[in-house]
């Protein structure tokens, strides 16, 4: 409203009473007052000096009429906003809408600026309040640690944007590996197949071709017997029709010839395909030769798990530990900054083992680690922080007790055979070379567990061996 006017609302305001300008009168310093209250000022006893400079006057102030006029405009505009139902548009933020004055407190009860009249009514009498400069001040601090907050969650998110747009990325990666790795191997299965197929087929060949000659050889046989008799039939009948006494000169030689024994033909043994040789359960006969290139890893390393600077084999057996750290996703379940990985399924119950190949590897660990550890964060991995291992650093054995146990081993394994028992809490280390136990934790099992590697060693990997398998068929008493 006041930008209406040539003057602003605070030009217009008596510094007495704060209020618009009533019979304003003018001193010789140039400050204005109204009428009344510069008179009220001075009858208080405080001399004919000016409110605002100190300056005395022994003139009687000059009234304004120019002021007088100005400040009546200016609350004859105030009535017709007070009318006009869309005068709040034009209203001044910085007036109280109430009494007109101007907000100079601020009320730390009800958090609203205030006018000095609006200090003293009902509504907000004995209110707290402080002037509006100090209530901006602390409002402007708060927003600036609104602000900070605000920012620093945006940082968060956007952090995690592009966290997820690297997750993003890594899956194509990890389904293009997950697809050359499986057709890889159906390839190998493939070959195996049809290499198989083909030598079934020319077994199946070699068979037939070996039992089809031998009965054309016996055909062969036959008709030569079958020639051989029919000569003879045709020389005794030619004999028989014969009236010649010549007859009774050959009848000796024709009867020996007819009298020759001759074997009656008989179908030799195992003459046809063995078909049920090649046919019988042929599914099962395949599967159990299969067993020469399957091999059957019983823990396979989870590489969503694996820390950035990890390198893992191809069929998940195999870790080693390199400079370079890869861009993967830092997801929930990956160890960092821990050079560790775990296997993939969790065991809570039943006995299990499995053999870790840690050859001529300088700093290894080797155990298994409870679902609850804290893989974001360098932890020592001890039993305390839900790591039950052993370990070898700096030439030394040690097993994963609060403080560590020194292990004296008379050899250095090349192997490590972890057994676990969840169902009676036990887990033991042995060297299988000639089965010599290292060490056995007695700790409950309350939780899933999984099979635990860490490696510092770059020129040798950790691998976890292959089990022999073989097929059974169930024996019936």
């Amino acid at each position: 409203m006041a930008g209406r006017f040539s003057l602003p609302e605070e030009d217009l305001t008596c510094p007495i009473c704060c209020t618009i300008f009533r019979d304003p009168v003018v001193l010789k310093c140039a400050h204005s007052f109204c009428g009344p209250c510069l008179q009220q000022y001075w009858t208080a006893g405080r001399g004919r000096d000016c409110p605002l400079c100190r300056t005395q006057s022994l003139d009687d102030p000059v009234p304004s009429l120019t002021l007088k006029n100005l400040c009546e405009s200016c609350v004859q505009e105030e009535s017709r906003d007070d009318e006009d139902p869309g005068a709040e548009l034009y209203c001044d933020p910085g007036v109280c809408p109430l009494h007109g004055e101007r907000l100079k407190l601020y009320c730390l009860l009800d958090k609203e600026p205030i006018c000095v009249v609006c200090h003293t009514s009902r509504k907000h009498k004995q209110h707290d309040c402080c002037p509006i400069s100090e209530a901006l001040l602390d409002v402007k601090e708060k927003m600036k640690s609104a602000l900070s907050s605000l920012q620093e969650k945006k940082d968060s998110f956007e952090k995690m944007r592009g966290n997820y747009e690297d997750t993003v990325e890594h899956i194509q990666v990890q389904a293009q590996f997950v697809e050359r790795r499986t057709r890889e191997v159906f390839g190998k299965l493939h070959d195996f197949l049809r290499a198989e197929e083909e030598s079934r087929m020319e077994a199946l060949r070699r068979e037939a071709e070996q039992k089809t000659t031998e009965m054309r050889q016996r055909i062969e046989e036959i008709g030569t017997n079958i020639s051989s008799m029919s000569e003879t039939i045709r020389v005794l009948e030619e004999e028989m029709a014969s009236e010649d006494i010549s007859v009774l000169h050959k009848s000796c030689s024709t009867l020996a010839r007819a009298n020759n024994p001759v074997e009656d033909p008989v179908m030799a043994a195992g003459a046809l395909i063995d078909v049920a040789k090649y046919v019988g359960s042929l599914t099962f006969q395949v599967w159990e030769k299969m067993q020469k290139i399957a091999k059957y890893t019983p823990v396979t390393l989870d590489p969503n798990t694996a820390a950035p600077w990890l390198v893992l084999s191809d069929d998940l057996t195999s870790v080693c530990d390199s400079d370079e750290k890869q861009r993967l996703p830092n997801n929930p379940e990956r160890f960092h900054p821990d050079t560790a990985v775990v296997g993939r399924e969790g065991l809570t119950s039943g006995k299990h083992a499995w053999e870790v190949n840690v050859g001529d590897n300088t700093a290894w660990v080797v155990g298994v680690a409870k679902e609850s550890i804290k893989r974001k964060e360098k932890v020592t991995s001890v039993l305390n922080n839900g790591y039950l291992c052993v370990y070898f650093y700096h030439k030394m054995y040690f097993a994963g007790t609060s403080p560590l146990t020194r292990l004296s081993l008379k050899r250095n394994p090349q192997r490590i055979r972890v057994l676990l028992d969840c169902d009676k809490g036990r887990l033991s280390f042995y060297d299988p070379h000639n089965n010599t136990h290292i060490y056995t934790f007695k700790h409950p099992i309350t939780e899933a567990v999984f099979p635990y590697l860490w490696v510092g060693c770059q020129t040798c990997p950790l691998t976890v061996e292959p089990m022999e398998v073989s097929l059974k068929v169930a024996e019936f008493c």
